[in-house]
This record gives structure tokens, C-alpha cells and sequence, in this order.
């Protein structure tokens, strides 16, 4: 192994994983959806913030779209 290596006449690339780098987000949960994502956490061995990224990953795969009528006052 050398001592020192030479980096300069390396080409740089684009990360190919960086399309499957993940990014932080700050969101609101109700305590009762973490609740429920924390119990299956235990009971899988998963991270809870995996569960729900997988569980938001399977709406995107298949499309899920969901239905939200609002109230109006009256």
C-alpha cells in the first residue's frame, strides 16, 4: 500500500446511487399513526421511519390516490 496516492488525473462520476439516496424531511404525524408504525416496528425489527417510507413507496407503486371531501360549513 502507498503512502500517498495520486487523485488528480482520476475522472470524476455521478453517484449511482443517488437516485436512491434518501432526503430528510420534517413532517407531522398524529401520535396514534406513530404509535401504530412503532408497534409494527417492534414486531419486524424494522426502523419505524423504514415502515412508513415502505408503506408511502407501495401508495406510489401502485398508484393510490385518496379521496379527501371537506366539509363545508353551513
Amino acid at each position: 500500500m502507498k503512502d500517498e496516492y495520486d487523485f488528480s488525473k482520476m475522472k470524476s462520476r455521478k453517484n449511482p446511487y443517488y437516485s436512491k439516496l434518501k432526503k430528510p424531511v420534517t413532517m407531522r404525524l398524529s401520535e396514534d399513526v406513530i404509535d401504530y408504525f412503532k408497534a409494527m416496528s417492534e414486531e419486524n425489527g424494522v426502523p419505524y421511519q423504514s415502515l412508513i417510507n415502505l408503506y408511502l413507496r407501495d401508495c406510489v407503486a401502485q398508484h393510490r390516490k385518496i379521496d379527501i371531501a371537506w366539509k363545508t360549513g353551513g
